[in-house]
């Protein structure tokens, strides 16, 4: 499963109303989950300006990359690119550079699950695990 900045911010932030529903996915994931540098540098902008503690954001991310459940890939230029030339592909789409990646890794590693609330990852064919907030 892969680990999307939306979803993220549900699972660290109480607040959050698919806050339940993330903590349960990712506490009781079986495979080692997936994320990469991209959604923690998203996640990290998105969190400050939701004004959510920024010691508590840090420390979070700071566990992410240390727990041996998460592999955390570090987006290189092939990638990037890749992801690039996804954004060129699909111009009546609003993908963010970061879902793009996101989307490149999933094909590259056959994942079809992300933690997310984010429809874009439907639009791409793979399975968005949380509801949008209404």
């Amino acid at each position: 499963m892969l680990l999307d900045t939306s979803g993220l911010l549900c699972y660290i932030h109480q607040n959050e109303l698919q806050h339940q529903e993330a903590v349960q996915l990712l506490n009781k994931a079986s495979k080692k989950s997936l994320t990469h540098s991209y959604i923690l540098a998203e996640l990290i902008a998105l969190a400050w300006i939701r004004r959510f503690p920024r010691p508590a954001v840090l420390a979070f991310v700071m566990d992410l990359l240390d727990n041996p459940d998460i592999e955390t890939i570090w987006v290189e230029e092939k990638t990037h690119r890749e992801a690039m030339q996804l954004l060129i592909e699909r111009q009546d789409k609003t993908y963010s550079l970061c879902d793009a990646v996101s989307f490149v890794l999933m094909r590259q590693r056959g994942m079809t699950e992300a933690l997310t609330t984010d429809r874009h990852f439907e639009q791409e064919g793979f399975v968005k695990l949380l509801q949008s907030a209404p």
